[in-house]
């Protein structure tokens, strides 16, 4: 577990581009040699689709599988290294959401097993990079990530409204470290769908700096090709790693990992 490095990515608002940013930075890990996996615990399991395809429809075992046994004793006995499912691409695996996820959640909740992700993943073996993709709300999934995590990045629109829910998701995350995981490290906010030619967003991004928020210096710009990417199930670093987009992931990972 001492070389091995968990990563959440996590934000309270949807469409702020969680699960692209999960999975490019997941495949480029796994594009520079390290044994990734992507955790995909969003009930919506975009994460799942970008990296599996058609196969994501009917693919098994999935996550849902390890939560079901916390519920009913009586079911199959799965732990995670059992719920892995290998993508198409080398060094990348991925354990897999499904919908009924959303059906655990409030037992899962009520009968304190925000624990059993984290002692899980200190049980894995072989994997040098954890990604977690998250639900856009800071319930069960979101908790039990934050507490399993070592770092969280957070994605964010350079708007208003998403400047003033960042701050309640810093709170949050502040509460979830003194509460439950003491070494988790807010480890920076991404500018998602950057214009870097407006200058609201550009100022924006100064002042959260100068009130001493961790505004990381790498932006990720909107582009048609991640859309594509999506569609193809393919992510850039794969489909069109010279791609400008795939550049500022590149660059976005060179700046977590200094």
């Amino acid at each position: 577990m001492a070389d091995q490095h968990v990563r959440v990515v996590f934000n309270q608002k949807g469409g702020v581009g969680k699960s692209t940013i999960a999975c490019n930075l997941a495949a480029l890990s796994a594009l520079r040699g390290h044994s990734t996996l992507l955790i995909d615990l969003d009930p919506q399991s975009n994460s799942t689709q970008y990296l599996m395809g058609e196969a994501a429809s009917a693919i098994s075992p999935s996550g849902a599988d390890f939560f079901r046994r916390m519920l009913d004793i009586t079911a199959p006995d799965r732990e995670l290294k059992d719920c892995i499912v290998k993508t198409p691409f080398k060094n990348l695996s991925v354990v897999p959401a499904v919908p009924e996820l959303e059906d655990f959640q409030s037992k899962l909740e009520s009968r304190y097993k925000i624990y059993k992700l984290r002692d899980a993943l200190r049980g894995l073996k072989g994997f040098d990079r954890v990604y977690i993709d998250t639900p856009p709300a800071l319930g069960y999934y979101t908790r039990s990530a934050l507490i399993a995590a070592d770092g969280c990045l957070i994605p964010w629109d350079c708007d208003t409204f998403s400047r003033q829910a960042l701050y309640l998701l810093m709170a949050n995350v502040d509460e979830i470290r003194n509460d439950h995981n003491a070494e988790l490290k807010v480890e920076g906010v991404v500018a998602n769908q950057f214009q870097p030619r407006a200058n609201l967003p550009r100022r924006m991004l100064e002042e959260l700096r100068e009130e001493g928020l961790p505004v990381l210096d790498a932006t990720l710009s909107a582009s048609v090709r991640i859309r594509e990417s999506h569609d193809l199930a393919k992510p850039l670093a794969f489909l069109d790693p010279r791609h400008k987009v795939a550049l500022e992931f590149e660059a976005l990972l060179d700046e977590l990992e200094g």
